[in-house]
């Protein structure tokens, strides 16, 4: 048990060290663009894709203005979910198993 919030507290520190999250970002807002995460943000529901939108928006703003958001707007790594995660991985499979079937 010792070990595990170690490594949790590990997590937590390199959250905050990657200052995504001091521009109002989330983890998965930081993913590279490749042809899955496109096709993934085609099958986000439109408020998730608005609220994306959004926060790049307000990221590319702040980092022009050299800034970052107040302490209190941060994201927190508690409050950070994978809302593209599930979505991705849908893609990646039907991508596979295409692949796959290709293959034949």
């Amino acid at each position: 048990a010792g070990g595990g919030r170690m490594i949790d507290r590990l997590r937590k520190w390199y959250y905050n060290a990657a200052g995504f999250n001091k521009l109002g970002l989330m983890r998965d807002d930081t993913l590279h663009e490749d042809d899955d995460v496109k096709e993934a943000l085609k099958r986000l529901p439109e408020h998730l894709y608005n609220e994306r939108v959004f926060r790049i928006k307000r990221a590319l703003d702040l980092s022009l203005k050299h800034q970052i958001l107040p302490k209190d707007q941060w994201v927190k790594y508690e409050e950070d979910h994978p809302y593209l995660e599930p979505y991705l991985k849908e893609v990646i499979r039907e991508r596979r198993e295409r692949e796959a079937w290709n293959k034949k």
